[in-house]
């Protein structure tokens, strides 16, 4: 009865007590659930160890440029690797995204990358995961270029596209709760 008793007084703490402990509690709490429930699950469900992640550069930014305005400054880069203005504009996320954006992310296969896809994998060159634009398909190998820069990346191996994935949902402007956090008690 004891046990009883201390549980429905916990519960009754957690729930509806008004204190500051009460709130830290339920702070942690759902920190603890989110990190160790819901984003584990999304990445099952989705089949990726990141489901979710926070855009943090802007290399895929188009800078405000509506989309023939962009292609008149970019296409030559990729008409010389025979990507039409007709085929771009049939590309997902074709006017880029902003950096404080959320990704959502899917698993994929390598046999299923196509060029236009936007994938995100990691690189012993950066920090971060690279959010790029596939845009060569090689024998097992990946030129990806952020839509802003100016050149292709180095190539990338499949296996890299397995632990990340393929970017299928954007929540503009939510990932600067992150980045913030991040600058604040990181760096």
């Amino acid at each position: 009865m004891e046990l009883r008793e201390s549980l429905k007084k916990l519960w009754h703490f957690i729930w509806y007590d008004d204190s500051l402990a009460s709130w830290l509690v339920n702070l942690v709490l759902a920190f603890v659930l989110v990190k160790f429930v819901i984003y584990p699950g999304i990445g099952l469900i989705l089949g990726t160890q990141f489901p979710i992640v926070a855009v943090v550069s802007g290399s895929m930014e188009h800078n405000g440029l509506d989309f023939d305005s962009w292609w008149n400054e970019n296409k030559d880069w990729y008409e010389e690797r025979d990507i039409s203005k007709e085929e771009f504009i049939e590309f997902k996320y074709k006017n880029g995204f902003n950096k404080g954006d959320i990704m959502f992310l899917k698993g994929v296969e390598p046999k299923d990358i196509k060029v236009g896809d936007v994938l995100v994998y990691e690189t012993p060159f950066h920090s971060n995961p690279i959010i790029h634009r596939v845009v060569v398909i090689g024998d097992g190998e990946y030129i990806t270029k952020g839509d802003n820069n100016h050149r292709g990346d180095t190539p990338v191996v499949a296996e890299q596209f397995q632990r990340t994935g393929k970017a299928v949902l954007r929540l503009p402007l939510f990932g600067w709760v992150k980045i913030w956090f991040v600058d604040m008690f990181v760096r």
